[in-house]
């Protein structure tokens, strides 16, 4: 179940983690991507080709073209990819949608989810693509 993230950016961070655990020397075309990942071929194109515009996700096109990460998985913070396919709004928006929530005026949970969306932003502002790889090799492979 998706909780802060749209089902899109869970598997815009599950692909580019996949790519980050190949290496950067690997070619994957995105049926590939989506078999490994579970899900529909040509919503993970979609999602490919958003980072692709991103510049965190590269291309070559072709018979033997595919995808790959465009920078060193030390350079890419998954806040990156949050930013190219949902955008920052989670982290400015009331999460139970109030319109007009503000601390002046908060909606029930407005300090507990200060309090959340401040820890969420700066986990995924401190974790690069290098310092999950390891971790997240096991977890792809169990896909």
């Amino acid at each position: 179940m998706t909780v802060i993230f749209s089902k899109k950016c869970e598997l815009a961070l599950q692909a580019v983690l996949f790519l980050s655990a190949k290496g950067t020397d690997e070619l994957f075309n995105a049926a590939q991507i989506a078999s490994k990942l579970k899900a529909p071929k040509e919503f993970v194109a979609k999602i490919l080709q958003t980072l692709t515009n991103s510049q965190i996700v590269g291309s070559k096109k072709g018979k033997f073209g595919g995808f790959y990460l465009a920078k060193d998985p030390n350079e890419i913070r998954l806040i990156d990819i949050v930013i190219a396919i949902d955008g920052l709004e989670i982290f400015h928006k009331c999460v139970l949608g109030f319109r007009g929530c503000s601390f002046e005026e908060p909606c029930p949970v407005h300090e507990k989810w200060g309090e959340l969306r401040e820890k969420t932003y700066k986990m995924l502002s401190e974790q690069s693509l290098g310092d999950l790889r390891d971790r997240a090799i096991s977890k792809i492979e169990s896909l």
